[in-house]
């Protein structure tokens, strides 16, 4: 029987409220998941800011260690994958994508560099490879390796920008992308665009991604499965549609009640639609 692709076991993650204070917090508090391997899914965290969802998404990539509990992925303890090795070994396999794509590149550097640094140090390619992948990652988030060489990142929207951060993480094909908040910085109009690219790879590459949020209609549309989240805590947790169709918790329910609209698509298969562009006389493509 071959392992999960992840397990999240009571993973609890204790911080001190201050430099030299005694007093402790939980930011994440008994956690438990676990996504398949050969099941591709969009697994959801959903959770208002300091419900120690980013917490957990960076104990998931092995940034900070739990307090207690374990991490498993693909049946190693991502609390143990250290060193250059290993932790390159991990990024191969898990890959993030940041909330704010214009924190992500530096803006003195062209963003092709970045794309041929993962394809030739990470994936380990030689010169016509790494451009071919590059040209194929691209391709695969409706770009081209012709549209962004030689361009800095100012010289990109926000929405392709965040393009190009997906197609860097998905150079060295890994198992499970890692996407915290990744449409809250983008403009509005652009935010579709981004979701619907995430659900086409979860079906089209077979990936698996964990997408956190504290936007429940997004939630609503993209998610197979979702885990709620309060004060560090888990809520409630399941199939996306019924949860958030028949939320049992009253946490749930409150928030169905304030932020899920009503027009988010149910059909199997819609597409989320962008919202109308304000036009403010900038560039806003997609």
């Amino acid at each position: 029987m071959s392992p999960a692709l992840l397990e999240v076991e009571a993973v609890t993650r204790i911080f001190a409220r201050g430099l030299f204070s005694r007093r402790r917090f939980a930011a994440v508090d008994g956690v438990s998941f676990h996504l398949d391997a050969g099941r591709p899914e969009v697994f959801t965290i959903v959770g208002e800011s300091g419900s120690g969802k980013t917490t957990l998404a960076r104990m998931i990539l092995g940034l900070v260690s739990p307090s207690a509990g374990a991490i498993r992925f693909q049946g190693a303890d991502v609390a143990t994958m250290h060193g250059r090795r290993a932790r390159l070994d991990l990024m191969r396999r898990m890959q993030p994508v940041f909330q704010n794509p214009f924190e992500a590149f530096n803006p003195l550097k062209r963003v092709d560099r970045y794309l041929f640094a993962t394809a030739r140090h990470m994936v380990g390619l030689g010169n016509d490879a790494a451009i071919r992948a590059v040209d194929e990652a691209l391709q695969s988030v409706g770009l081209s390796l012709a549209e962004v060489r030689g361009r800095f990142p100012h010289e990109l929207s926000g929405g392709q920008l965040q393009r190009v951060a997906i197609a860097r993480a998905l150079i060295p094909k890994p198992a499970l992308l890692v996407a915290d908040e990744p449409v809250s910085m983008i403009d509005a109009s652009l935010r579709a665009s981004i979701v619907n690219l995430l659900r086409e790879l979860r079906d089209r590459n077979g990936l698996t991604i964990i997408y956190i949020t504290h936007d429940l209609a997004t939630a609503y549309y993209i998610s197979d499965h979702l885990l709620i989240m309060r004060r560090g805590q888990p809520v409630e947790s399941g199939a996306a549609r019924a949860v958030l169709d028949r939320p049992q918790h009253p946490y749930s329910q409150l928030l169905k009640a304030s932020v899920l609209p009503p027009d988010v698509p149910t059909e199997p298969g819609a597409r989320l639609k962008p919202e109308p562009t304000i036009q403010h006389g900038a560039s806003s493509h997609a």
